[in-house]
């Protein structure tokens, strides 16, 4: 099954309870107020952010009126078209080469096995990949980041638990401008985004890559756990304050009733999702693709 058919799997649980009540909402009101209404209801049911489902649906009630048009079919794809187009409104990265890709957020939301998939993702592509073990606060979590290593079939740099993770970054670095590695992935330690040092300690490990590594391609992508829906937002906005976001991660996709905080995600916060993991296996994890996300939202 390709990305396509498991991004639409994936969101099966969403898409069951949206397409139920958009359903019942064209046999039970013409198109006038109170369907708009409802609409709006519909999306924030979905864990759309009020501001950004109001915007949504005000786009639509000008696009209707001004076609004079009230066929279901009509404002479906009109509703499915605006959807997109906030989706579209954070360009993603192109990622360059070489590339360091850090990547954070909060314990609990998959970034080691986010990591693991990745690593197997560029592998795919034909690109050599190294792995950086820069949580050494997590209990086995070096350990866990070498068996997925070990499954990608990549290099891992790792120190003992409880090292500076600056340093495991330092060497990661050497050892990937040495040997001419195309895609350096450091795994970072969960943090409360409240924990200033925490934030202060990720601060360091840019600095480390900034000043040995000039000429690499940095980016820092946000994990985020599907799941959580508009907590996943919240985290997205407290991060995006304290440290320069590139693109996000969604993990557990193939979880959620409510993923309609990714709107809100890319139109009010412009930080955009850059891949979805859609299932358990290490080849679950694939470029998010927009047009594809709305037509399994609805």
């Amino acid at each position: 099954m390709g990305f396509f058919g498991k991004i639409r799997e994936a969101l099966k649980k969403t898409k069951e309870g949206v397409a139920l009540k958009m359903r019942h909402l064209f046999l039970k009101n013409k198109i006038g107020d109170a369907f708009y209404e409802e609409l709006e209801e519909i999306l924030i049911s979905a864990d759309v952010s009020v501001r950004t489902a109001e915007e949504v649906v005000e786009e639509v009630k000008e696009e209707a009126i001004g076609g004079k048009i009230k066929d279901e079919g009509f404002v479906t794809d009109l509703l499915k078209d605006i959807l997109e187009e906030k989706l579209e409104e954070a360009p993603v990265p192109e990622i360059r080469y070489p590339a360091v890709i850090f990547f954070i957020g909060v314990n609990g939301v998959g970034k080691t096995t986010t990591l693991g998939k990745l690593a197997h993702y560029f592998v795919r592509q034909g690109k050599t990949v190294t792995v950086a073990a820069a949580d050494t606060f997590r209990a086995a979590a070096i350990d866990q980041l070498s068996v997925w290593a070990d499954r990608a079939k990549v290099r891992i740099v790792k120190h003992e638990e409880g090292s500076d993770p600056s340093a495991v970054v330092y060497d990661a670095v050497s050892s990937a401008k040495a040997r001419g590695t195309d895609v350096l992935l450091v795994d970072t330690a969960g943090r409360l985004h409240v924990k200033e040092n925490l934030l202060g300690e990720l601060k360091k490990m840019d600095r480390v890559v900034e000043r040995e590594y000039p000429e690499a391609n940095f980016y820092k992508f946000l994990v985020l756990d599907a799941t959580t829906g508009q907590n996943a937002f919240a985290q997205a906005r407290v991060f995006k304050d304290a440290v320069s976001l590139d693109g996000i991660v969604l993990t557990k996709l193939d979880g959620t009733a409510k993923g309609g905080f990714v709107f809100s995600l890319c139109s009010e916060l412009k930080v955009p999702v850059v891949f979805a993991g859609v299932g358990e296996k290490i080849e679950d994890i694939e470029l998010f693709d927009a047009e594809e996300f709305v037509e399994g939202f609805f």
